[in-house]
C-alpha cells in the first residue's frame, strides 16, 4: 500500500475497510500504480478522464499485434479470418455486458463520437426547425456542441433541465421541458464534475410519451455501475473504453435496431457497403453500415478482454467499493476549512469537485502533483455547469475514484491539500 503522510491513523468504517481490502486484491494489476512521480508513490485520482490499465489488457494489445495482426472482413487468409472472428467475438461480449444484442452495438472511438454519430445520421434525418432537443446544465460539452451543430443546421431548439441545490436534475419542469416537440433527450447517466447519477427510467417514460427518443451519455456510468439499456429502456447509449480500464481510441454505441436501419451512413467509404455502382451504392447491414475503413481492430479486440475483466471482479462490487470511496472522500474533504464540495445529490457516483477559497485548482493542482497526486483542475468540458455553479474561476479541482483507489491515498490527498493551503495561507 502506498504510504501515508496522516500523522495520526484514522478509524475506518466497516465498508470504507472493505474497499481497501477489495482495492489491495486489484492494485497489482496494474503497473503504472508502482511507479513514482517526483520521488513520491504515484496517487492516481484522475479515474473520470482515463482509467488506468491492468496487464491483462496490456498483454492483449501486444498479442494482437505480434500473433493475429490483419484486417478484417476482407481477407480470406487464416490471420484475416482469426482477426475477423476475435473482432466480431469481443462485440459479442462489449454487447453482453450492456445487455445488448451485438448487431444493436457499433463499435466507435469513443462516446463523443457515438453522439455525433447519431446527431449527424439521426438529426439530419429527423429534426426540422421549430423541433425541439431537451438537454441538461450539466452536460458535458460532448453533449452540448453536436445538438447546438444540429440546431444551428435545422432550426431546432434546445431546451436545458436545471439543476438543484444538491446537484441533482429539477426534475419539476420534465413535463414543460418534454412536449410534444421534444425530438430527443440527450442527457448525461452520470455527471463528470457532479457525480449526480440521473434518474434515466424515469426520463425515458416521460420522453417516450411524448414521442421523444433518449440518448444516454453512459461515459461516467459504464466504468462505475451494472448498466443494462434494457432496463434502462433507452433508445441510444454511448460510452468510451478508456474510462473503463481499456485503451484510448474504442467505445461503444447501443441503437435500437429500427432506428439504427432507418439511419443513413456517418461515413462512406469501405466496409459499409454492400454493392457499390459507378450510379450508386448499397449500405452493408447493421453494425457494419457505421463502420466505414479500417476500424481500430486491436482495440476493438481488447475490448473484450476488459469486459472480462471487470465483469470477473463483479460490477456491483465496483460499485459498493466506490460509493464507500466516494463517502469517505467527501467527509474527508469537507473537514477542510475553505473548502466547497460541489454535488450532494443521494447516491452520486465517484467524480467529486471542489475548491479552496483563494487558490486557483491550477495551482491546487500543481501542488499537489509535486506530492504524486494526479488530480483534474479545469472546466472539466462542463462550462455551462461551472457559469451555473457559480465557480469563482470557471473551474474546479476534481479528484474522480476507482476500484483501484484506497482511503489511504485520499488520506494523502487531504494531507497535500492542508501543504497547500498552509503554502498559499488562509
Amino acid at each position: 500500500m502506498a504510504e501515508t503522510l496522516v500523522e495520526t491513523p484514522r478509524k475506518l468504517d466497516d465498508a470504507v475497510r472493505r474497499a481497501d481490502e477489495h482495492a489491495m486484491r486489484y492494485r497489482g494489476d496494474f503497473p503504472i500504480l508502482d511507479r513514482k512521480v517526483h520521488g513520491r508513490p504515484l496517487v492516481y485520482l484522475d479515474n473520470s478522464a482515463t482509467s488506468q490499465k491492468p496487464r491483462v489488457v496490456l498483454d492483449a494489445l501486444n498479442d494482437y499485434y505480434t500473433r493475429l495482426n490483419a484486417n478484417v472482413h476482407r481477407g480470406l487468409h487464416t490471420l484475416s479470418e482469426e482477426a475477423t472472428n476475435a473482432y466480431e467475438a469481443s462485440r459479442e461480449r462489449v454487447a453482453r455486458f450492456i445487455n445488448a444484442p451485438p448487431q444493436n452495438l457499433v463499435f466507435v472511438r469513443n462516446t463523443t463520437e457515438g453522439i455525433n454519430l447519431v446527431a449527424s445520421a439521426w438529426g439530419r434525418k429527423n429534426v426540422r426547425a421549430g423541433d425541439e432537443i431537451a438537454l441538461s446544465v450539466m452536460e458535458h460539452h460532448s453533449n452540448i456542441v453536436p445538438w447546438q451543430m444540429l440546431a444551428r443546421e435545422t432550426g431546432a431548439v434546445i431546451r436545458y433541465f436545471d439543476i438543484r441545490e444538491d446537484g441533482s436534475l429539477d426534475m419539476d419542469k420534465a413535463a414543460e421541458l418534454i412536449t410534444e416537440k421534444t425530438r430527443m433527450v440527450s442527457l448525461a447517466h452520470m455527471s463528470n464534475v457532479l457525480g449526480t447519477v440521473n434518474p434515466i427510467e424515469a426520463i425515458v417514460e416521460r420522453a417516450h410519451e411524448a414521442g421523444a427518443l433518449v440518448f444516454v451519455d453512459a461515459a461516467q456510468s459504464v466504468p462505475h455501475m451494472p448498466v443494462d439499456v434494457q432496463r434502462l429502456g433507452c433508445d441510444f447509449f454511448a460510452f468510451s473504453g478508456h474510462k473503463m480500464c481499456g485503451p484510448t481510441g474504442i467505445g461503444g454505441l447501443y441503437g435500437r435496431e429500427e432506428l439504427l436501419e432507418a439511419m443513413d451512413p456517418y461515413m462512406g467509404g469501405g466496409s459499409m457497403i454492400d454493392e457499390v455502382r459507378l450510379d450508386g451504392f448499397t449500405c452493408a447491414d447493421i453494425p457494419e453500415k457505421f463502420e466505414a475503413g479500417t476500424p481500430n481492430i486491436a482495440h476493438a479486440i481488447v475490448f473484450g478482454v476488459v469486459v472480462d475483466y471487470l465483469a470477473a471482479i463483479g460490477m456491483e462490487r465496483i460499485h459498493a467499493h466506490e460509493r464507500a470511496l466516494t463517502d469517505y472522500t467527501v467527509e474527508r474533504l469537507e473537514e477542510i476549512e475553505g473548502l466547497t464540495v460541489y454535488g450532494h445529490a443521494p447516491g452520486r457516483g465517484g467524480a467529486i469537485s471542489f475548491n479552496l477559497d483563494n487558490m486557483h485548482p491550477s495551482d491546487l493542482s500543481t501542488v499537489l502533483d509535486r506530492q504524486g497526486v494526479a488530480i483534474r483542475a479545469g472546466h472539466h468540458c462542463a462550462q455551462p455547469l461551472m457559469r451555473r455553479l457559480g465557480t469563482s474561476y470557471g473551474a474546479t479541482a476534481r479528484a474522480s475514484v476507482y476500484f483501484y483507489n484506497t482511503s489511504d491515498e485520499i488520506d494523502i490527498m487531504v494531507d497535500a491539500i492542508h501543504k497547500a493551503r498552509n503554502l498559499f495561507g488562509p
